[in-house]
This record gives C-alpha cells, sequence and structure tokens, in this order.
C-alpha cells in the first residue's frame, strides 16, 4: 500500500528531484501530458519538455556544454526524474500507464475526442422503483472489464459535463462504464437509499456483461456512498475494486467543516480552510423544515435550489416570496454564508447526528472485501483532503491499496499540475486500469 501526502507533509528528502525543478523560474509549465501512440495495435508513451531555457535532456548541445555549474546540477536532476519516471511504468504493464496518460489527457481537455464507443440508455429496477443509466461501452475490445461510476452532489447527475467527459475517457481505455441516476446525490442528498441504488447498478452491469465482480468509483459524496456500497453484506462479494475521489469519511466531521472553517487531522492537530459556501447551503437545504416555518418552507427550499444550480436571481425572487424573518435568513446565507447561522447549524448536526453517521464510511468499512483506492483534492474546500487521510485509517490495511493526496485536483477536476503530481496521477490510474483488467 502506499499513501502520497501533501506536499506540505512529505518528506523533502523525498521529493529532492522533483522540488528542484519545480521551484526554477521557468517552472514546469513546458511540459507536456504524455502522448499515446496505438499505431499497430501497440500502446508507447512519450514524454515532451520543450523551451525550457533550451535544456535537453542529452546534454550534448553546445549550450548544454557551457552551462554554469548550477544549471548542469539541475539537467542532471532533471533526468533522474525522468528516469524514476521510466522505472514507476516500467513497474507495471506499459499499456496500464498509457491508457492512464490517454484518459487524463481525455479528461483535462473538454475538447478532446475520445477513442470510438458507443453510448446507450438503459434503465434498471430499485425496489421495483425504474431507475435511469447510462453506459459507455469500448469498441474492438473483446470481453472488456466494467465499472459502475457514481455522480456526486449535483443537479444534473449522470448529465454532469464532467462526469460524462471522464466516463468516455475511462471507456476510452478499455473500460465499460455504467453511470446510475442517484436521485438523492442529484437532490443534494446523502441517504441510505443511494446506497440500494449503486448495489442495484452493480447488479444490472454483472448481468449485462455477465461477470462476477465489477468496480465501483465514486467521485465527491458519492464516493462515500460508493466505499459503504462495497462494505455491504449484500453487494461486497461483487465489487472486484473501489475507488473514491474526493469522498467524505465522517459526514459529521465534513458538514462542521462547513461551518467551523476548521478541519481536525488524524494526528490530533486542528488546522484552518475556509470552506467554500455551496457546503452550508447543501446543509440546509437538505434540512430545509427545520430552519424554516411550514409555509415558507417550499419557496426557501426553491430559493437555495435556484442558488445551488447557481440561478442567483431566480433564487433571489424565490427568496421574496416568503416571510420577512425567512428572508432574511435567506439574504444573510446568500450575502455571508455560515456565520449569523452559526449556532443553528452547529444544532443542527448534533440533531442529525445519528443520521449523518449511517452514510459516513467511518466505522462501516470492516466488511469490505474490494482493494480501495483513494484519491483527493489537497486544496479541496468542499471535502477536506484530510478525509482520506481519515479514510486511510478506516479501511482495513488488507484492503487499501493507494491514498494519493494530490495537488494536481481541485475536489473531482483537474488542475495544473506539476510534473511530480502528473506521474503520480497517471500512476494511480495505470493502477486502477490494472486491477480493472485484472478482475474480468
Amino acid at each position: 500500500m502506499r499513501v502520497y501526502l501533501p506536499s506540505s507533509e512529505r518528506d523533502s528528502t523525498a521529493i529532492d528531484v522533483t522540488k528542484n525543478y519545480n521551484d526554477s523560474p521557468a517552472g514546469d509549465r513546458d511540459f507536456q501530458w504524455p502522448s499515446v501512440d496505438r499505431s499497430g495495435g501497440t500502446a508507447t508513451m512519450t514524454t515532451s519538455m520543450t523551451g525550457h531555457r533550451n535544456d535537453t535532456l542529452t546534454g550534448t548541445s553546445q549550450d548544454v556544454r557551457a552551462r554554469r555549474p548550477w544549471v548542469r546540477a539541475r539537467g542532471v536532476r532533471i533526468a533522474l526524474f525522468v528516469l524514476a519516471a521510466v522505472a514507476v511504468i516500467l513497474a507495471r504493464p506499459a499499456s496500464h500507464h498509457a491508457r492512464a496518460a490517454s484518459l487524463l489527457v481525455a479528461f483535462s481537455d473538454p475538447t478532446s475526442t475520445p477513442a470510438t464507443l458507443t453510448e446507450e440508455r438503459l434503465t434498471f429496477t430499485r425496489e421495483g422503483e425504474e431507475v435511469p443509466a447510462r453506459l459507455y461501452v469500448p469498441t474492438g475490445i473483446t470481453k472488456p472489464p466494467g465499472i459502475v461510476l457514481v455522480h456526486g452532489v449535483h443537479h444534473a447527475g449522470i448529465e454532469e459535463p464532467r462526469l460524462e467527459r471522464f466516463a468516455r475517457a475511462v471507456a476510452a481505455a478499455g473500460v465499460v462504464v455504467m453511470t446510475p441516476a442517484v436521485k438523492e446525490l442529484s437532490d443534494y442528498k446523502v441517504a441510505p437509499r443511494s446506497i440500494d441504488t449503486v448495489g442495484a447498478a452493480i447488479e444490472k452491469l454483472r448481468d449485462r456483461l455477465g461477470v462476477e465482480k465489477v468496480g465501483l468509483m465514486g467521485m465527491s459524496f458519492g464516493g462515500g456512498i460508493s466505499l459503504l456500497t462495497a462494505a455491504d453484506a449484500r453487494f461486497a462479494e461483487h465489487v472486484s475494486f473501489v475507488v473514491a475521489v474526493g469522498a467524505h469519511g465522517d459526514l459529521g466531521r465534513v458538514s462542521r467543516f462547513f461551518i467551523e472553517d476548521e478541519i481536525p487531522e488524524p494526528g490530533g492537530a486542528t488546522k484552518k480552510l475556509r470552506a467554500h459556501g455551496y457546503g452550508v447551503m447543501v446543509l440546509v437545504y437538505s434540512h430545509v423544515e427545520d430552519f424554516f416555518p411550514a409555509e415558507d418552507v417550499p419557496a426557501a427550499r426553491d430559493a437555495l435550489r435556484f442558488w445551488l444550480w447557481e440561478k442567483r436571481d431566480d433564487a433571489r425572487t424565490a427568496a421574496a416570496k416568503v416571510s420577512p424573518p425567512s428572508k432574511a435568513k435567506l439574504d444573510g446565507l446568500f450575502d455571508v454564508g455560515a456565520p449569523p447561522m452559526k449556532e443553528e447549524l452547529l444544532a443542527e448536526i448534533d440533531r442529525h447526528a445519528e443520521e449523518m453517521a449511517k452514510v459516513s464510511p467511518h466505522g462501516h468499512l470492516g466488511a469490505i472485501r474490494a482493494n480501495v483506492y483513494l484519491l483527493h483534492g489537497e486544496g479541496d474546500t468542499v471535502i477536506p483532503a484530510t478525509e482520506t487521510l481519515w479514510l486511510a485509517r478506516d479501511v482495513p490495511p488488507a484492503r487499501l491499496k493507494t491514498a494519493l493526496v494530490s495537488p494536481a485536483i481541485e475536489h473531482v477536476e483537474l488542475k495544473s499540475p506539476s510534473v511530480a503530481d502528473k506521474w503520480a496521477l497517471v500512476r494511480f490510474m495505470g493502477d486502477v486500469i490494472g486491477e480493472a483488467e485484472a478482475s474480468r
């Protein structure tokens, strides 16, 4: 098992070769994501570092020979890093990492066109209720592995553009992807029934592919739900591996972060981080009846929903329909956020502590049978990265394969990462692809 900590917590000697490159005046802005050549049916991966003070990795050009000693030393360190990266790639089948690189390129570029695949709309049943889903199938691959991809709390659900782009990228890497519509998550609620939906999706994909097990991957709060599903006795034996991206470990702890802008760390320390205002809105919206009188609840719910949908004018219009005290509360949320309601919000978290615990992976992962991969953005202000560090303690040691906290990710989106962070992501996704292939 590998645990990659945020840069502030890493052993400096372990990252010395990348630190010197990243701290140079030009940084690594000219580093290109690895490109993938599939000609002749073989996947190979190449990288490009261009324009960085005319550096070359061979050290044979006239300007390289004439450099000052510190420049030559820096070139050696860059070369050592590249050699280390190559060693990482060769540690596993190269095709896994090449396809992982291609996947990340496709996801990070909204204009990219993935390899040929087919998309299909379908439905499955959860306790007699039809659930919509999408299926992304790679073409030209015999018996590809499958994975259920669970969206986070967002009203667009499986239609959310980033989720669609990621599903296509994963499918282009050779994996059948199914995205089930989890209506509770689409309505900004983290609820136990979502576990039943994800479990039913697992059964549907298994039947579709004719396999015993499929993989499971969840984004944001969908990551926590995915971990709970993988640990549920009804579904555990049918999950080959689970990947949680930006997941929560304890919903109560995350909810308190929304209010207090503080993060408790596994080691006992507490650090400050300003929470994204989105979290408070989700908390109030999901328990709107506790904050407003009954006659104001419908309009208050609409106002909060529109705000979460980023329809600010519609939110203000809906807020104008409630009583003056309720409007003052909504205006405070819209303009200031949590502070005016701090005590009321903290009391709400205490009141629903048992309910939140039921949808928190913390304390519920002992029965998980699948290998677990955890990925989190270091600067995440919705679900802080410390949640993945807590999860790394909750997952049984024999099941945890990798926990990566990366500055290359912001919540569930790619940022502009450093060279080392790009390679860490390639390695992480390469391991996941290898796990998927091993499960078929």
